[in-house]
């Protein structure tokens, strides 16, 4: 141990130091996109998602908005791609979520809004939330006392995968898929092994954070699914810079939220 590192050591012992580091890990770690993720789509950088759509894939995009919630990601398609060059599908399962999203939503015969759910297997699973519209709403009933959330309403929907949707729709090709759904995200892309085998997903956005814990799912599981599949990972920074996840490492798992974008390597 040098010196200054013993130096250090020593001065952080107090109640004030490790609150000041604890404050500025927290600063750098939200500048690095670990913890923004939470804070709407035009503040989170994910509008470099469209840059890299736009540079990879060519008009018109198909692009799958799993997880709209009342519209907040299917806004920044809109402000950031022509309608004209876009076919976009909405999946929302809850039912008055729903409602809100298409009266929310842009009438036009290019967005296609599904009353559905997507996962990893066809059928009927429960959706549990605390309130409707909510944000935090999931396949799974999460544990959130600690944040003074009372997570008990529930209700049945409706679950379809990526392959049979894509199947049912004549679908070949999904140019961007992203997904935000609390949790089951790795789900829904496993409900996708078909799509995958024919590599014909170019681009896959996904959040990742505290709802992993109740799912317990891991940011290790994503690395080794997209790396078998030739795909590269970037975590998504507030100023729109991609940073490459060259490998895995423990320190990754971060359950504050954070955007990913996972590219085809070809």
């Amino acid at each position: 141990m040098s010196i200054l590192q013993s130096i250090l050591i020593k001065a952080s012992g107090s109640r004030f130091i490790q609150n000041l580091l604890e404050k500025n890990v927290q600063k750098s770690q939200y500048l690095m996109g670990i913890g923004s993720g939470g804070g709407g789509v035009f503040s989170s950088g994910e509008r470099a998602i469209f840059r890299l759509l736009k540079q990879r894939c060519k008009p018109p995009y198909c692009i799958f908005d799993v997880g709209s919630n009342k519209g907040q990601f299917l806004k920044l398609i809109l402000d950031s791609i022509p309608l004209a060059d876009c076919a976009i599908h909405c999946f929302e399962p809850g039912r008055e979520t729903f409602k809100i999203l298409g009266e929310s939503s842009r009438k036009d015969q290019r967005i296609k809004l599904n009353n559905l759910g997507i996962s990893k297997e066809k059928g009927e699973m429960s959706l549990h939330y605390d309130r409707v519209g909510s944000t935090l709403a999931s396949l799974t009933k999460r544990k959130l006392d600690h944040f003074g959330i009372d997570f008990s309403k529930t209700e049945k929907v409706e679950i379809n995968t990526l392959d049979d949707y894509c199947a049912e729709n004549a679908i070949g090709h999904i140019d961007l898929l992203k997904i935000d759904i609390e949790g089951h995200e790795l789900d829904a892309l496993q409900g996708a092994k078909k799509l995958f085998e024919a590599k014909a997903i170019a681009i896959v956005t996904f959040e990742f954070g505290g709802c992993n814990i109740d799912t317990r799912t891991f940011f290790q599981d994503f690395w080794y699914f997209f790396r078998e599949r030739d795909f590269k990972i970037f975590r998504i920074t507030p100023s729109g810079y991609l940073a490459p996840i060259e490998s895995y490492q423990e320190i990754l798992e971060q359950f504050r939220t954070i955007n990913f974008i996972a590219v085809a390597n070809r």
